[in-house]
Parts: structure tokens; sequence; C-alpha cells
């Protein structure tokens, strides 16, 4: 398993050419993440980092249900991304494709599958573990050089920060 540098408290790793494991722990106890990942006006407050402003956040938590996020990225762009929700064990586990909006009309375009895990971990703690599963190891590296990091790592310490103030 190969590992990037990383600026902040989340990892990224990859366990397999096609997939990127993406690690954090929380300082909230497991329901809160969950519910704060799960909730629409609660996505809204973390989901775009310090990148941009949220527009939408549109979440049908049940499996076959879709889910739909859309920033205005600082530079004035819009940023869409949707999915659907193959498997959902509450507090736990979540399943979803993931597809970027601006690459829905590429040939051969496949989403991105996601496991995300909550596991409870000393007692009011929590590890999310996210891995995306990419159609190719071409597509995981756009991914990985699109800049996501920063992104990635200031929406997971504003996700910590709002899970703890649900307490």
């Amino acid at each position: 398993m190969s590992q990037m540098t990383n600026s902040g408290a989340a990892t990224i790793t990859m366990p397999a050419n096609t997939q990127m494991l993406i690690t954090r722990e929380f300082d909230a106890p497991r329901h809160l993440v969950y519910k704060a990942w799960t909730t629409p006006e609660l996505v809204m407050r973390y989901w775009s980092g310090h990148r941009g402003q949220m527009q939408l956040a549109e979440i049908d938590l049940r499996v076959g249900g879709r889910w739909r996020y859309v920033m205005t990225a600082g530079e004035g762009f819009e940023v869409g991304f949707h999915g659907e929700y193959r498997e959902i064990v509450p507090n736990e586990r979540l399943v979803y494709t993931e597809v970027y909006e601006g690459a829905e009309a590429a040939p051969g375009a496949e989403p991105v599958v996601n496991v995300a895990t909550f596991t409870e971990i000393e007692g009011e703690r929590t590890r999310l573990e996210l891995l995306s599963e990419c159609h190719s190891r071409e597509i995981r590296d756009l991914i990985l050089d699109s800049g996501m990091e920063g992104g990635m790592q200031e929406q997971m310490d504003l996700l910590e920060q709002l899970a703890r103030s649900l307490r």
C-alpha cells in the first residue's frame, strides 16, 4: 500500500491501483459524524470546505435513493456531484456512487463507488474510512491530481467541528 503526503489530519493511501482510501479520526461520537454526513442542512455547512459556497445538498437516504451536491467555487464556477445509495447501515456504513458532473459525458465514464465506514473508537471518538473504487488507475490519479486533498482536509476539519457542536 502506497501513501501520499498529507497536509492535515486525514490520510490518503492507495490500497490498490484503482482505489484511494481517506482515513480520518474525529473527536465526536459516531452517530453525530454519521448524522452530519447524511443530513442535507448539515452537509451545507461543511462540504465545500473553504473553497466556495454550497448551493444545494439533496439526500434521499435509502437504497436506490439519490444524492446531489452543488457548490459555487471561489473562482465563480459551479461544481456538482451526484450519485445513488447502494447500501445503508445507519451509523456504520454507506455504499454509494459518485459522479462529477463535469466528467459524466466523457466516453466510458463510470461512477466512482464509495464505501464510507464509521467506526466507534475510544467511546466518544469516530474513525471514518472512505474507500473510493475508481474505474481505472487513470481516473483515480486524475482525482488525486485535481487538488482535491486540500479541499478534503478543510471539509474534514469542518465536519469534525460541526459533529462536535451537535453534542
